[in-house]
């Protein structure tokens, strides 16, 4: 095999670029995965700008989810064989050509899907399980408030929520947006820029459950959007990380305010992610109730453009490179 590779460069302030570079060799417990499509994610954007740095050990590479094929193994490997089909979540490097992958976060390819599909679902479907139903606890029957309801991460909790039996709202920045909501399973799409999300959603009951990647300026609405004993969950910050709240209003509805991020989990935590997401989300999967929405597809040497098309936020769904 060629011991070296195309990869995606960057630097803070430079447009993306391609350029060479050594192929990894797996480790103990990792695997080697030849790229076929490359999921891309706002964290990407938040790293190249030079706030979201990879662990320690980790690829500087931009790219947190690849599908492909498995091109060597590591020692301690059990699962995985040279030739299988798979997508991964990474903690970086998977602007690439090829890319290493611990073990326990390698899935095989859900049937019925394209590589390029499979791509796109690591990071969201990894994201939406551990905030939505592990720190969300969202139960069939209860209320999802889906902020951003169109991204990559909206699109696969509406679906997820829908085939757990819950009840979706989400907004969205536009009407044709707010219509794919409803496509996918919402009740009602929000359009944020002409209606009240705080009021419709609570003259419609309420939120158990709130997914929240805008910030500061969502959370006091957040807050009188919920049901008592509703959890609020965010996952980023687009629009602000400082908020002024009125602490009583948690205490009095008895709300749970929490957060977390995905990257900087220890191996064994996403491991564990990994197998709650094969038992529960790769059978909806299966069964045609989840499917990645595919905004548009790039070529990995126009990564440049395809960030341009994530931050316009002009896309529905994700958007994934192509090696």
């Amino acid at each position: 095999m060629n011991r070296m590779m195309q990869k995606i460069e960057h630097t803070k302030d430079a447009p993306l670029s391609l350029g060479d570079g050594p192929t990894p060799a797996p480790g103990a417990g990792e695997v080697l995965i030849r790229v076929a499509a490359a999921g891309v994610n706002r964290p990407d954007l938040v790293q190249r700008a030079g706030f979201y740095p990879p662990p320690p050990g980790a690829s500087p590479t931009l790219g947190l989810e690849v599908a492909g094929e498995i091109a060597e193994i590591g020692s301690l490997v059990s699962r995985w064989k040279i030739g299988d089909q798979v997508c991964a979540l990474l903690a970086g490097g998977g602007y690439a050509q090829y890319a290493l992958a611990q073990e326990g976060s390698v899935l095989a390819i859900p049937k019925g899907l394209s590589v390029i599909e499979a791509a796109a679902l690591p990071e969201t479907v990894f994201t939406v399980w551990a905030n939505v139903f592990e720190a969300g606890a969202l139960k069939g029957g209860d209320t999802l408030l889906v902020h951003g309801g169109a991204s990559g991460i909206g699109t696969t909790a509406i679906q997820m929520a829908k085939a757990h039996g819950a009840r979706v709202f989400a907004t969205a920045g536009d009407d044709a947006k707010c219509r794919l909501c409803e496509k996918l399973g919402a009740e009602r799409g929000i359009n944020y820029r002409s209606e009240d999300f705080e009021a419709l959603v609570r003259d419609a009951g309420g939120a158990d459950v709130i997914l929240d990647m805008v910030g500061a300026p969502y959370l006091a609405k957040n807050i009188n959007a919920a049901k008592p004993l509703g959890r609020i969950v965010m996952i980023a910050q687009l629009h602000g990380a400082q908020a002024e709240i009125n602490l009583m209003q948690i205490m009095l509805k008895r709300l749970t305010l929490t957060g977390s991020t995905l990257r900087p989990r220890p191996i064994e935590e996403k491991a564990r992610i990994a197998r709650e997401v094969e038992a529960h989300v790769w059978p909806w999967i299966a069964a045609g109730k989840v499917k990645p929405v595919i905004d548009s597809t790039f070529p990995l040497a126009d990564a440049e453009a395809a960030h341009a098309r994530l931050q316009s936020s002009a896309h529905a769904g994700k958007i994934v490179l192509v090696a």
